[in-house]
Order: C-alpha cells, then structure tokens, then sequence
C-alpha cells in the first residue's frame, strides 16, 4: 500500500504545509507513521541534524556522547539541540554541526551509527532535514510544526507496516547515509532485498532497519559513491532491483523517480515547471491545484524522471549529490 509525494515550488514558500496536504489526502494508504523531507534554504556552514532517540529520559547523556563523536571529528554543535516537547517515550532532536575534519562524513557517520541504540541519525544535510514518526499526517505534522517549514521542495511519506516494525527509525523517507541532502520515499517491495542487503553489508554499508526501502537509499549511496550519477543510478535501479516499486529520490537541486519494469505501482503529476506536485493518487495532488488541469499518469514500465528545484539551485547550493 503506501503512499508518496513530492513538491517542488518556484521559490522559497510553504512547501511543508503543501506536503502536509498532499499526505494528508492519501493517509487510507497508510496511518502507521508518516514521514517528510524538507529542503530549506541551504547553509552556508555546517549540516542540520535531525535524529531520534527511544529513550527521552536518557536523552542528555545521550547526547553529551554525540557531542563527544563530533569532537573527535574536529567539529561541535553550532547551536544547541532542540526537541519535541510531547509525551512519547521516544524524542525527535534537531541539531546544527559544524563541519567535520576532512569534510568526511562517512567516518562520522559510522561513529554516529555506533550509538543509534540511543540517538540514531535520520538525516544529515546543508538543506535537508527528515521528520517522521508513528501516526498519520495531521498528528505527526502537529506534533512537529511540520505545516510552519518554509523551503523550496520536498518528500512526503505514509506508510503501511507489512515487514518491520512501527516506529519512527523505521519510517520513510530514508537518508542515503553518509551523503548530505539525499533522501528516498518508496511504495512497493523489494523481492531481493536480503540478496542486495548481504551484497551491500559485504562493502561495509550498515543497515538500520528491517525495512526493505532502506535498501534503496542504501544502494543509491553505493552507487554514488562509485561516481554514478542520478539519471544513470535511477535507470540502473530498475535494471538491478527486482521488485514492484516506485519510489522518489530528492536532494538540495531536484527531485526524481524510478518505476519498475512491472508499472504496478502509480504515479502522477500535475502543474507546470518549475512547480510541480506529485503523488500515488491524482486525489492528492489535486488538493493543491483545485482548478481544472491536465494530470500526468506516469503508468508505464521503467520510467525515470527528473524535474530540477530551480530555486534551491539558484541560491547556491553545492552540486547535487556530491558526496
């Protein structure tokens, strides 16, 4: 089941409450956790962190530790952590890092990774911060003020639980780790999953959930880190992966997607570049463009596309998906 949707606006605006409409139409789809990925205007120091941790009572020496890794990493919070004020015994943090020694993100993340018993990373990126957790739209966007993010474009997320866990580590979208500003959504299942899973953990690549969407921001990091670029590693996907899936992929300049060969899983869009909505079902997109209009069906076999955040570009941002 699922759903997924994405929004690219012409400059900078309320692309978290669009994104909140856009999810909060296709919530049937999936009311287990709902997740998003928002793209701010991009620093020109350091890297937003957003994280959670299971444990709100053992959040302070949870993270004194991340500080103590960052240290070790030549770098240290530039602001001081912030986190959600509700009930649940798990928290959402957000914390802004300065650079890293080397500007070497992999090795930070690992030593990151070594305590996500305690506070596990869901993002790290110049633009992008990832927010998800248990519950549909509405709930998760109240808790977090998700409606009040202004950015330039975005993922959304409403997942139906079928192999993993409900909690929020195990939500969409996922962080390509150790790259900034790259995330996935993902509608499907992956039918080799613990075939590429194997193959990827024998190149030292940690997986941090059961979920099988995991794998896609998984393999799209290895692929990048081979030098392999979005259009190619989108067609690749589709050529290596076996499944029925559609997923989006999005980073600080632009927003793609991949559909498997079997063109089971929908996808549509609608408006005009350089804004545009898309989503799993034309109800959801419609919900921002309430005047008649021509819908695009994206239904046939290993499709990819990508469509270009003009105003993120415009205002600087590095090349997408450097590593």
């Amino acid at each position: 089941m699922c759903g997924i949707a994405g929004r690219i606006l012409h400059g900078s605006g309320p692309v978290g409450r669009d994104l909140v409409e856009l999810m909060d139409a296709q919530v049937h789809r999936g009311a287990d956790s709902t997740g998003f990925a928002l793209y701010g205007p991009p620093r020109e120091r350091g890297y937003v962190v957003r994280a959670v941790g299971m444990d709100r009572a053992a959040l302070g020496p949870a993270l004194d530790e991340f500080r103590r890794i960052l240290r070790g990493h030549g770098s240290d919070f530039l602001e001081d952590p912030t986190w959600d004020e509700a009930d649940s015994a798990h928290v959402s943090v957000r914390m802004v890092a300065d650079e890293v020694r080397g500007a070497d993100l992999g090795r930070w993340s690992r030593d990151a990774d070594a305590i996500a018993d305690r506070l596990e990373v869901q993002s790290v990126g110049r633009s992008l911060e990832v927010i998800k957790d248990v519950g549909g739209a509405a709930e998760v966007a109240d808790k977090h003020g998700v409606r009040g993010f202004v950015g330039t474009h975005g993922l959304g997320h409403a997942r139906l639980a079928t192999e993993s866990s409900v909690r929020p580590t195990a939500s969409h979208p996922f962080w390509a780790r150790p790259f900034p500003d790259v995330a996935i959504v993902h509608n499907g299942q992956i039918t080799d999953y613990y075939l590429w899973r194997n193959r990827l953990e024998r190149r030292g690549y940690r997986f941090m959930t059961e979920n099988d969407s995991e794998l896609i921001a998984v393999w799209i990091a290895d692929r990048m880190r081979r030098g392999v670029g979005k259009p190619e590693a989108l067609g690749q996907s589709i050529r290596e992966i076996d499944g029925v899936f559609t997923y989006l992929i999005a980073d600080e300049r632009s927003i793609g997607f991949a559909k498997d060969r079997w063109a089971i899983k929908p996808l549509v869009a609608m408006g005009k570049a350089p804004e545009i909505a898309v989503a799993t079902e034309e109800q959801a997109v419609r919900r921002l463009y309430r005047e008649e209009g021509d819908v695009t069906n994206y239904d046939g076999p290993a499709i990819t596309r990508t469509w270009p955040a003009a105003a993120a570009a415009e205002a600087g941002a590095p090349p997408a998906l450097a590593a």
